[in-house]
């Protein structure tokens, strides 16, 4: 009875709710920082940032407008009041010419002070051109990636402190979004170029293999013979990285490799050609490009090219930059946030800075991989010297 009661008891106790709640707590942290949830991190900071500066900046640039059009009103009341002033006490041309100038120098330096303040010229009061849904997102994204094109930056106390505060955090999260996806690119590229360059069945490695084995075999047998040469090979594969890691073969009589069932070789380990990963960012780029042509009327091949190079490094000189067709000054929704073009800048660029990540990270390890051959191999030479 007492055994009953004990197990009736053990079932019926529950979790308390701060428990619960601290348990949910931690998986969904444990959700945001893994790979899927990186991503979702990063696109949503960038979008949550998209409506704030929005909200701060368009403001800022509505109430600009609105006190061009009433300096427009009363400059354009006063050549009004000029030229009733000649007709009806016969001012000579002259003076009423030097008048004139007085008004429009004075309406000019107003201009270029309302265009210092973010004035872009023109005179639609719903919205604002420059920061559109789309062209905040864009800003959005060139803070925390680093690139800051400046064509758009924050004109109000608020958006500057709102801006360094958004960066503060941003840009830890973006370069942990990069870390993080340029890893997973890295493995998977691998895995590729492990299984679909390097396959068993593909003769053109496979009589590389067989080449470079035969050229050992016969080194180390012209220094010590052909008693020690086995022993020697045995010694050369185990202290010498081969930057494919090759699986052991057998060398026919007509120079072939036959493979065992058995063997195989740890994918992670296989490390990419340095030419393998600088024609993946250089078709990258070009593809880019190409694209980027389509969308911009005035942008050449090279011009495209070049701004491509120059946003997926972060240099972001600015002379450059996504054109009207980007922003979007359309106030629907689909012409103001779903604008294709403005969709494809977003991804070319977040995309393109992890493959950029990922290369390097490739580029990386085949340094490091034929420095510690190189020194192997030098030490061996060294050691059979002796």
């Amino acid at each position: 009875m007492e055994r009953r009661r004990s197990v009736r008891r053990q079932r019926k106790y529950k979790r308390p709710w701060f428990k619960k709640c601290k348990e949910y707590v931690r998986q969904f942290i444990a959700f945001l920082f893994s790979n899927v949830g990186i991503i979702m991190l990063v696109v949503g900071y960038t979008i949550a940032g998209s409506f704030i500066f929005q909200a701060i900046e368009s403001h800022h640039i509505l109430e600009i407008k609105g006190q061009v059009w009433r300096n427009r009103t009363i400059y354009a009341q006063k050549l009004y009041n000029l030229s009733r002033k000649m007709n009806e006490e016969d001012m000579k041309r002259e003076i009423f010419h030097k008048n004139v100038m007085i008004v429009l120098e004075e309406y000019q330096k107003i201009i270029v002070n309302f265009s210092r303040r973010g004035y872009d010229g023109t005179d639609d009061e719903d919205s604002s051109a420059q920061w559109s849904f789309a062209g905040a997102f864009l800003y959005s994204l060139t803070v925390i990636t680093t690139i800051g094109y400046g064509n758009i930056f924050p004109r109000t106390p608020q958006g500057k402190i709102t801006t360094i505060v958004y960066a503060i955090i941003g840009m830890p999260l973006f370069l942990l979004y990069l870390s993080n996806i340029g890893d997973i690119m890295a493995r998977s590229f691998k895995w590729i170029y492990a299984n679909c360059c390097l396959c068993r069945w593909c003769p053109g490695v496979a009589k590389r293999r067989a080449e470079r084995r035969i050229r050992r075999e016969q080194r180390l047998s012209l220094e010590y013979g052909s008693e020690e040469s086995e022993q020697s090979s045995e010694t050369w594969e185990v202290s010498i990285p081969v930057p494919q890691l090759q699986p052991r073969a057998s060398i026919g009589s007509e120079g072939a490799t036959s493979y065992t069932e058995d063997e195989e070789y740890d994918v992670q380990s296989v490390t990419v050609p340095l030419t393998i990963c600088l024609l993946i960012m250089v078709g990258y780029i070009c593809g880019g490009a190409l694209l980027f042509c389509e969308w911009e009327e005035y942008w050449s091949f090279l011009d495209a090219s070049y701004f491509c190079f120059i946003s997926l490094s972060t240099i972001g000189f600015g002379d450059l930059v996504p054109g009207d067709k980007i922003y979007g000054r359309g106030v629907s929704f689909y012409k103001d946030v779903l604008e294709l073009s403005f969709v494809f800048c977003s991804i070319y660029l977040m995309l393109g800075m992890a493959l950029i990540a990922m290369c390097f990270n490739l580029m990386q390890e085949e340094v490091i991989h034929k420095i510690r051959s190189t020194i192997q191999t030098i030490k061996y030479i060294l050691r059979c010297n002796r």
